[in-house]
């Protein structure tokens, strides 16, 4: 740990360093020439793999399902060394997020009015129409989809989706009815 901290400090003399920290210059140098062990090049080997991994699942892998795939693959190595290896290196997981805000608490929008009394009985087709905008998650980001519903068939009389909740979508969904 300290050899490494010395090795790290260019701006200063080993001497100095080493002095400082209560170390030998000469056990420093050992230290710079000596190869890594069979266990460091071990984990530098397993390392790789969880790295590749890791970018395989789109970074949504824990520790534990990360060390499941590992040993599916056939590698031997403990769920703890795994999560040491993973917190040692951050890596770490992409948390997604579920649902969509699309609108601040404290910006509530107006309430319509009730123009149609609910609970209330459709005249016959094409005569009331009611539509909403919803999102769906994908793998890309968000898809928002907009709908026309015809109340007295109960069936969809338009729909249109798009990248973005505004009027040209609900006009595209408006239209196709």
């Amino acid at each position: 740990m300290k050899y490494a901290w010395i090795r790290d400090q260019r701006g200063y003399r080993v001497r100095w360093l080493c002095h400082a920290l209560g170390v030998s210059p000469s056990g420093y140098y050992a230290w710079c020439a000596r190869r890594p062990g069979p266990r460091a090049q071990e984990n530098a080997r397993l390392l790789q793999r969880i790295e590749q991994l890791h970018a395989q699942t789109r970074q949504a892998y824990g520790s534990e399902r990360l060390w499941r795939a590992l040993r599916q693959q056939g590698e031997t190595c403990g769920r703890h060394r795994v999560r040491r290896l993973r917190q040692a290196h951050a890596i770490r997981t992409k948390r997604r997020q579920r649902y969509l805000r699309t609108r601040s608490t404290y910006q509530r929008a107006a309430v319509a009015p009730n123009r149609l009394a609910w609970p209330f009985v459709s005249p016959g087709p094409d005569r009331v129409w009611v539509a909403d905008i919803t999102f769906i998650p994908t793998r890309m980001g968000w898809l928002y989809l907009a709908a026309v519903l015809d109340m007295h068939s109960r069936q969809i009389a338009g729909w249109a989706m798009g990248q973005r909740a505004d009027q040209a979508l609900a006009s595209a969904a408006l239209a196709m009815a």
